[in-house]
């Protein structure tokens, strides 16, 4: 899938996070619930050292709640990390955030000084939703599209914290091909770096094998077909997404399955599971590997291949009487 993956702002983002990380005490990262592994910035991760991070899953209300609590126990399984869920439905939950912060730097806890937090996401993970709830007043600009926060800013929340926002980044490669496609299907690209219908048949697929119920029920279907194309034939036919002579307008459809896939109107769905992600780790790992073993024999290859016979006859001769040179240069100089 053709993807603007990381624009040259985004660089000048994450430049300014590693500069400005050595001034916090904790590192708070947002995901999204529904894609854990995803939405995880593995460029913090390099950068964040032995600081301790607070993973928020956030738009909990639109994922899976069973996967949600595999996803905290395969996180809070890394060195210091911890987590919690939060959703922009219950703004009254999202005010933990501001006690664990404290908890978990418990040196600034038991003194006057403020806890330094910085606080990073992928675009349109709900990151500046969040920042208003714990600040109880609009400080940072929300939007359903990604990349609403330009620039790093400083803000002085409750109870002895400093918060530093920082704008939506990415990362400069992606390496399994499976997170951007579900990415782009969770909403943290912009619309106009995405194919619809390529993210839209990737999504069907995704739903009719692990969501099938709820795709019967809100498409109205007796049976879901076996294939995402039959699928979204059928469902183009409830939602009267047909062009004229009757053919299924499948860009149309696409669009309507992500929209509510991504507004929860589906339900409460997970795109990814910590063993899925496992597998497709092996996977990538295999992949590399083989990759790299058929890079070295084609290098070998070209090595040993380069010259012919007749080629490796004249190039002895040539070392011959460079050497037989050389060796009368020296007689000389005697």
């Amino acid at each position: 899938m053709a993807l603007q993956w990381f624009p040259g702002h985004m660089h000048k983002a994450l430049k300014e996070i590693k500069e400005s990380l050595s001034q916090v005490d904790i590192l708070i990262e947002v995901l999204d619930a529904r894609i854990p592994y995803s939405s995880e910035n593995p460029e913090i991760a390099k950068i964040r050292g032995d600081k301790p991070c607070l993973k928020i899953l956030n738009k909990y209300d639109l994922a899976d709640p069973e996967i949600t609590q595999q996803w905290q126990h395969e996180l809070e399984s890394q060195r210091g990390v911890f987590t919690v869920t939060t959703s922009s439905d219950k703004p009254v939950e999202s005010k933990q955030i501001l006690a664990l912060l404290r908890e978990h730097c418990p040196e600034k806890a038991a003194s006057v000084k403020s806890v330094n937090a910085m606080i990073t996401g992928i675009p349109n993970v709900g990151k500046s939703t969040l920042i208003n709830i714990l600040a109880d007043r609009i400080i940072a600009k929300t939007g359903n599209e990604p990349a609403v926060t330009k620039s790093q800013q400083r803000i002085n929340l409750s109870n002895g914290i400093v918060l530093y926002d920082t704008p939506g980044v990415l990362w400069p490669k992606l390496e399994n091909p499976n997170s951007i496609y579900r990415l782009a299907a969770s909403g943290a690209v912009k619309n106009t770096a995405m194919e619809f219908d390529d993210v839209g048949f990737f999504a069907a697929d995704y739903l009719i094998k692990e969501y099938p119920e709820l795709l019967k029920a809100r498409f109205k279907l007796d049976e879901i077909p076996d294939t995402e194309l039959e699928f979204l034939e059928a469902a183009a036919r409830q939602r009267g997404a047909i062009m004229r002579g009757g053919r299924v307008n499948l860009h149309k459809i696409c669009e309507v399955l992500l929209s509510e896939l991504q507004s929860g109107k589906l339900g409460r769905i997970s795109l990814e599971t910590p063993d899925m992600v496992a597998q497709e780790k092996v996977e990538m790992a295999a992949a590399a590997e083989k990759k790299a073993a058929d890079k070295a024999k084609r290098k070998q290859r070209f090595k040993e291949g380069s010259l012919t016979p007749e080629k490796r006859d004249r190039k002895e001769k040539r070392t011959e009487k460079r050497e037989a040179q050389s060796k009368r240069m020296k007689k000389s100089r005697r």
